[in-house]
């Protein structure tokens, strides 16, 4: 059977919020989604994430909460990542931190794989998101073909390797981190999804979802600044990924802004 899965990209502080709250559960009524994952390291702020901006999210028909560098912001959200299943954070952070980096879901019968991962060009240096995420999908297979990847890094270089070296294990690689939709939305190898990045849900009179005067200013003086999330003009971007829930294989992937 043919089912659909909606991911949508970063989404930045109160605005993005709104912004899901108002449109989600039309979209996933309308184009009959039927799995849905959001990247929320950037919920409450603009930078981290709570247990009540989740619960937000969640309650707008969210099944997977994905997240990367920013999901340590806030600590008291390390007990929540213990305690709730469905909130992700990378999963090649070293042994003992808070939370999971990857879960096996089952809705209506289907087992969908999600894992996140997080990129170390230009950004800490982590555990290996190619081992790490490999070792991590053998042990998803065993449950289920069905898996997708939120690869949460800085650089496109990257997440292109870890797509091509992924690729026929799992069903979707969805890039995040950038904020920005990229147009490269293909079929790896005729059975993986792959988009370079989902983009955000954000202002787009901003930079990458932040008041541009702040950024403007610190990249002319150079000194610290206080960033505050943009709040007009909101846009969501994401992807609608078509795949085969009894062999894991995407048939296709579009691009959606709303």
């Amino acid at each position: 059977m043919i089912v659909k899965l909606l991911f949508i990209g970063d989404i930045i502080g109160e605005p993005g919020r709104k912004k899901i709250a108002q449109f989600l559960p039309e979209l996933i009524k309308k184009e009959g989604i039927f799995f849905t994952i959001v990247q929320g390291e950037n919920l409450a702020g603009g930078i981290g994430i709570t247990e009540k901006t989740a619960k937000e999210v969640f309650n707008c028909g969210v099944d997977c909460i994905t997240t990367g560098n920013h999901i340590w912001k806030y600590k008291e959200v390390y007990k929540y990542l213990d305690s709730e299943p469905r909130l992700l954070r990378p999963a090649n952070y070293p042994d003992g931190v808070p939370g999971k980096g990857y879960n096996i879901f089952e809705k209506m019968g289907i087992k969908i794989g999600v894992l996140n991962l997080e990129g170390r060009v230009f950004m800490k240096p982590i555990e290996d998101p190619f081992k790490t995420g490999k070792k991590i999908i053998e042990e998803i297979q065993k449950q289920t073909k069905n898996i997708f990847i939120d690869f949460h890094a800085e650089a496109t270089s990257e997440k292109r390797a870890l797509s091509f070296y992924l690729c026929d294990y799992a069903t979707g690689i969805i890039g995040t981190h950038t904020h920005i939709q990229t147009a490269d939305e293909q079929i790896i190898n005729q059975k993986c999804a792959y988009i370079t990045d989902a983009g955000m849900v954000g202002s787009i009179d901003s930079i990458i979802g932040i008041r541009k005067e702040e950024i403007i200013a610190h990249f002319l003086l150079q000194l610290p600044q206080k960033f505050s999330v943009a709040k007009e003009n909101i846009v969501g971007n994401g992807v609608i990924i078509e795949f085969d829930e009894n062999q894991g294989i995407a048939k296709g992937i579009k691009r959606i802004i709303f």
